[in-house]
Order: C-alpha cells, then structure tokens, then sequence
C-alpha cells in the first residue's frame, strides 16, 4: 500500500475590525495546496463586512475581483495601485515561506508506532480466541494495519478501529483478529508506516500469554538470587565450621 502523504494545507491569518453599530469588517488570507513540493500552492484574500465577502484576491486570477456593488468599485480601486503587485508578491513571500517552514519542521516528520500484540481472553468462553494488534505514539496519522495467517492476508473475522487522536500530535490505532487456534499456524499482525521502509512483521506467540512469562522471568531471577545467597551462606559456614575463618582479637 503506498502510503504517500496527501495533505490539504489551509493558513488562515483573520483580521477585525469594529465598526459603529457592531458592524465588522474582516479579511482572511488563505495558503492551500495538496502536494508537498508547493506546486500548486494558491493565495486567497477575502474581505468581508459581517459574513457577507465583497470582494476577493486570488493568486491564480492575479487581481482583485468584487462580488457586490461596493466590492467591485473597491476591486478597481485596489488593482490600479501599487497594493496589486505587493498581493502578488505574498504568494512566494507570505505562502511558499510559511507552509515551506511547516512541511519541513512539522508535517514530513514520521514518528515510528510502538506495536504490541497481546491476547484478549473472550468473555463468552468460546472456543474462538481474539488477538489485539496495538499501534501507539505514532505520525503522521495515515498507517495501515492487516493481519496474516501462514502468509496470507487475512480478510474475514478483523475489526481495526480509527487512528486516535492522542491530543499531542501523535495517535494510537487498533486491530483485532477472532480466530479459531490451530496447531502449527503462524499469525502475524503487519504495519505499514511512513515511518518505515518496508513493512513490519510483528509474530504471536502463542506459547504463553504476556503476563504469564513476566511471572516466569519474575520467578526465575527470584530463584536464581535464592540459590547465590544459599550457596554463599553454606560456604561461610564451611569456613566457619572448619576453623579457617577466625575473629580478630582486640
């Protein structure tokens, strides 16, 4: 799947203006494009009394042009002084600048997912098991997820959820596969991220679940350290006992 970042940018600079009565007059300057090279990056300026636009500067027009009466006289106006040149120039000075910085510094930045892959027990008690497939802390947002079965895509039986907004720029997704478990099958979750240069392949074990081989490795290294102090302490007593390890006199 190309994964190929396909964005549409909008900077929005708004400036108020109040009038007698409450009336307002506004304008708002607008830098769109779709691709990341900045070819078809378009300035648009619009001025607005209340809601209502009157009149409008479009980079790809290259002049103002008026939507009401009083916007066409204030268009005219506007495209016989130097003002015509200076809005023209803000495509390069004001748009490809500003939208150049955040490509950059922002929107080509690729965070790699952390991937987990756990077993859910299923709450029926069922003989079909339930795999989840977890992608955390990741950007861009665009990410895709699918699971295999001996190598092959698997089609049926997956529920993947929407990339999730974790509120500070990066995202979380997940995928979960129901399963009848055979013996000998290998199921992999796969990831395909901007941030990688080829899909990741991520194994289930189904030898034992996560929290069981925590308490293993627990246990082990508990019983390792048991044995070190056992072994020590008999040869202390050994010393002890055979008269080689003796007080020092005062």
């Amino acid at each position: 799947m190309n994964l190929s970042l396909q964005l549409l940018l909008l900077l929005t600079l708004t400036v108020r203006t109040a009038l007698t009565g409450g009336y307002y007059h506004y304008g708002t300057s607008e830098c769109l494009t779709s691709s990341s090279d900045l070819t078809d990056v378009e300035y648009i300026r619009t001025s607005y009394f209340n809601k209502d636009p009157y009149a409008r500067f479009n980079s790809t027009v290259g002049e103002f042009v008026g939507f009401t009466e009083f916007g066409v006289k204030q268009a005219k106006y506007w495209n016989s002084l130097p003002y015509l040149q200076e809005m023209r120039g803000t495509l390069e000075s004001y748009c490809k600048h500003n939208l150049g910085l955040d490509f950059s510094s922002v929107l080509m930045k690729a965070v790699r997912p952390r991937v987990e892959l756990m077993s859910e027990q299923q709450p029926s008690g069922a003989h079909m098991s339930m795999l989840m497939c977890s992608a955390y802390d990741f950007y861009p947002p665009a990410i895709d997820m699918y699971w295999q079965r001996d190598g092959k895509k698997v089609t049926t039986d997956v529920t993947t959820t929407e990339e999730l907004a974790d509120g500070d720029w990066y995202y979380q997704v997940h995928s979960y596969l129901e399963y009848t478990p055979r013996s000998g099958e290998k199921i992999s979750c796969v990831v395909e991220h901007a941030s990688f240069s080829e899909p990741m392949v991520y194994d289930w074990d189904p030898s034992l679940p996560e929290s069981d081989r925590n308490k293993i490795a627990i246990g082990a290294s508990g019983l390792v350290l048991g044995i070190i102090l056992s072994a020590a302490g008999f040869i202390y007593y050994k010393k002890k006992s055979s008269g080689e390890w003796r007080p020092h006199r005062v």
